[in-house]
């Protein structure tokens, strides 16, 4: 997404959005949709890296979105398109009615939505057009007929920031599927599915948390996820009535999750966690790292600390704001930013840079957010100071020669829906 400068995003307009993939789709494929849904990029305000370990997350989702426009077809035929790239990627439901399917065989931003179809199908969908049900991994009968179609979808969440463009992607598509081959899934199948999704048709390791945000976000609010249990809450958030907004940093250093430093941050966490004897880093407390100290290696305990010490910061979070407000968080987001940067090593100068200046110039707390090696940080500022902050910021990348970064405030928005 481009912008007339680096200092701000456009506030999206989703009404123009709409009409816009509506219009899009009809003149790709000469017919006019079935109907078009969304779904919400993510801001996790804190709870880094702990998804995958069977922790807790406190993310929520944002009013930046992708849409979908979908028709289903009377043969076996998929076409999808996005503005992402030209052209139209077509492909055989029987190409994605196998056991397995890895980033070998689908590339590029179609892997994603082409994923969530095989993932449906892993998880019950009978995409082989035998008419039973594949063994899946979600209980009770499937009743959906499963054809091919057609597709387009556009977004507004940035690429490469850490605020999950891709988990936008996923859940928009998971949803249409869900309705339109009548599949009747609830949404924590659809979140397992997106991930299902993500790790294997992708090839990026991560946790449940971004899909599980974009599904099941609610305006105002953060999600407080359980990624053991998968039980989740709804926790106020209470920015705007404190007088307070979130802004967004966007580095502008592109990230990708597939590649080899989420990895082997996770591979780190199993290793920790096996020679911890414990099933995962959720079983261990802020009581466990002397011993832990004892038994691991030192940069493995210091992927230990962060995972540990992580988990305690958001249920600190939480009850936070439950108890004081938002105003009281400040320096739980700073300390989360410090063992990112320090512990788990994920950060990089462009964001301590963000960080470091935000804190300086009136936020009341920042920390870099997503899977890091790039992408974004987020500022929990006082609405009067933003103007400022924004100045301050652009300065600093400036005088270091650093890419000029685009910043916006995001609020907390709506999971994903059927729009039309």
């Amino acid at each position: 997404m481009t912008t007339t400068d680096n200092t701000s995003m456009p506030e999206a307009d989703d009404a123009a959005l709409l009409e816009r993939v509506q219009s899009t789709f009809s003149a790709l494929y000469g017919k006019s949709p079935d109907g078009l849904w969304s779904a919400p990029g993510r801001v996790n305000l804190i709870g880094e890296h702990t998804d995958y370990n069977e922790g807790f997350v406190l993310p929520f989702a944002i009013n930046r979105r992708t849409v979908l426009a979908l028709a289903l077809r009377d043969d076996r035929v998929i076409r999808i398109s996005s503005a992402f790239a030209e052209g139209v990627v077509e492909i055989n439901l029987d190409d994605l009615a196998v056991e397995e399917l890895g980033p070998d065989v689908l590339s590029g931003w179609s892997a994603y939505p082409l994923g969530v179809a095989w993932a449906l199908g892993r998880f019950g969908a009978d995409l082989s057009g035998a008419g039973d049900a594949v063994d899946g991994l979600a209980a009770g009968a499937v009743t959906g007929s499963v054809t091919g179609f057609d597709a387009y979808l556009e977004s507004t969440v940035p690429v490469g920031a850490g605020l999950s463009s891709s988990a936008a992607i996923e859940s928009s598509i998971a949803l249409a599927l869900n309705d339109s081959w009548r599949l009747e899934f609830d949404r924590q199948t659809l979140a397992k599915v997106g991930q299902l999704a993500e790790n294997k048709a992708v090839g990026a390791p991560t946790g449940i948390m971004d899909q599980s945000a974009s599904l099941l976000g609610r305006r105002d609010a953060a999600v407080f996820l359980d990624c053991r249990s998968l039980d989740a809450e709804v926790v106020d958030l209470g920015f705007a009535a404190a007088g307070l907004e979130l802004l967004i940093i966007d580095t502008n250093v592109a990230h990708a999750h597939s590649t080899g430093g989420y990895a082997a941050r996770r591979a780190s966490c199993e290793e920790g966690a096996r020679l911890m004897d414990v099933p995962s880093l959720r079983y261990l407390d802020v009581d466990d790292l002397p011993r832990a100290q004892e038994v691991l290696s030192e940069e493995t305990f210091r992927r230990v600390r962060h995972i540990v010490t992580e988990n305690q910061r958001v249920l600190d979070t939480v009850r936070t704001l439950r108890l004081e407000g938002p105003a009281a968080i400040g320096s739980l987001l700073d300390a989360s930013h410090a063992s990112m940067r320090d512990d788990f090593e994920i950060s990089v100068a462009e964001l301590d840079v963000a960080v470091e200046t935000a804190q300086a110039n009136g936020a009341i707390g920042a920390r870099m957010t997503g899977g890091g090696f790039g992408g974004a940080a987020i500022a929990l500022v006082p609405s009067e100071s933003i103007p400022a902050l924004k100045i301050a910021i652009t300065a600093a990348f400036s005088e270091r020669n650093f890419t000029a970064p685009t910043m916006f405030v995001v609020s907390a928005a709506d999971g994903a829906v059927r729009e039309v």
